[in-house]
């Protein structure tokens, strides 16, 4: 019997589990880490092990360790940098160099990399203090957006309206950010979407589009959903954008997830990234076109071939949705109204009656994937969502 390659995830929430399953189906001894023993992607994997993925040595430490055959980012940017360092200093396939992953997942490095090279993405400055910040405020035009340049999910991003509020915003993004960096930005207003691609030596050889939807959080998508009510030259324009960006980084096969603003029918790159989008995301695509994204997403990433990957179009009209509440306090119930109950087609539920919810803004409770038979009801049904699928608080 033939020992089983050992395939390193760098995370294992909830997020990860169709990447921990589909490298199983691949044949993998899948290793989950993290510095949460209770995150559901470890009941999945075969080992697990408590090690913070964002620290790079120690995940190297520990990939020298277990003598891994490859590493595979989880649904977060930390881990995708992480396992570019990995993989770079153990020289494993599937992944680009560590300094071409900090420039694609740091705010500020990739501004600039888009301005020198007219990539279409918001005009901005990147500080590393906030002296320096407010130093050069007065050459923005507000409103503007402040961002660390190293968190995702919404986290640490405000919008500021005047000059004289700008102070504490940048002192609380320089707070929250790890590497204590941020980045000013001039405010694109339009719609919000999602193309996820998916390179093959350089070529764009599937992508997939979407709309955003946000509840509470105007900067957490709590929803995505497709067919993207976009102009049909948009998916083209975008992935001639990321193949130009492949051109220009030497980038590997794999996904390359962009997030644009819809801004007067021309699409404005907000951000990249080269890992898995998170809230089961690629599940999402999986269910709407039939593609089985997650598993492709393991190959790349363990250089494996990807060579039958083709382009396929959504069959229907799907939403994933994040089950969040109104507020905070103590779990009692989720229901689901009768109205939307037959559109679910899979879901993932971890709510527990009487847990504590104390940041109703960022927490989810779940994920529903529903299909709906038109656009214009899934984009109908999908803004009311949080009422059709409601938390009740005591």
């Amino acid at each position: 019997m033939s020992v089983k390659k050992k395939l390193l995830i760098a995370g294992g929430g909830y997020a990860d589990i169709p990447l921990i399953l589909a490298a199983q189906n691949l044949g993998f001894h899948v290793i989950t880490s993290g510095n949460r023993a209770d995150d559901l992607g470890h009941r999945y994997s075969d080992e697990f092990f408590l090690q913070d993925f964002s620290n790079k040595d120690a995940m190297l430490q520990l990939a020298e360790t277990l003598k891994i055959d490859a590493i595979c980012a989880s649904c977060n940017d930390f881990s995708a940098i992480t396992a570019a360092y990995v993989a770079e200093h153990l020289k494993l396939p599937g992944h680009d160099s560590y300094e071409t992953s900090l420039l694609i997942h740091h705010k500020d490095r990739y501004r600039e990399f888009a301005f020198e090279n007219d990539i279409p993405s918001p005009r901005a400055k990147g500080f590393d203090s906030v002296s320096a910040a407010m130093d050069e405020l007065g050459d923005f035009v507000f409103p503007v957006m402040v961002k660390p340049v190293d968190l995702t999910g919404g986290k640490g991003i405000s919008k500021v309206d005047h000059i004289e509020n700008a102070k504490s915003v940048l002192e609380a993004a320089f707070e929250i950010s790890r590497v204590k960096r941020i980045v000013i930005e001039e405010y694109i207003e339009g719609t919000r979407h999602g193309l996820s691609t998916f390179l093959r030596d350089g070529r764009v050889v599937f992508s997939f589009n979407d709309n955003e939807h946000y509840f509470l959080n105007p900067y957490l998508v709590s929803a995505a959903s497709t067919h993207a009510q976009v102009p049909e030259n948009t998916s083209s324009i975008l992935c001639a954008t990321a193949e130009k960006m492949a051109s220009l980084l030497n980038l590997k096969t794999g996904i390359f997830h962009i997030q644009y603003i819809l801004q007067r029918d021309k699409p404005v790159i907000i951000e990249i990234c080269r890992r898995a989008p998170g809230d089961l995301y690629i599940q999402f695509v999986k269910h709407a076109t039939g593609v089985d994204y997650p598993a492709y997403i393991i190959r790349a990433a363990a250089g494996l071939d990807c060579d039958d990957l083709v382009q396929v179009d959504p069959n229907g009209f799907y939403t994933r949705h994040c089950i969040m509440p109104y507020q905070n306090g103590n779990i009692k119930d989720v229901t689901i109204d009768p109205e939307i109950s037959e559109n679910i087609i899979d879901q993932m539920l971890w709510w527990k009656a009487g847990e504590r919810i104390d940041n109703h803004l960022i927490q989810k409770q779940g994920i529903v994937f529903l299909r709906f038979n038109s656009m214009d009801e899934m984009l109908c049904q999908t803004e009311k969502l949080p009422d059709l699928i409601h938390v009740d608080m005591k």
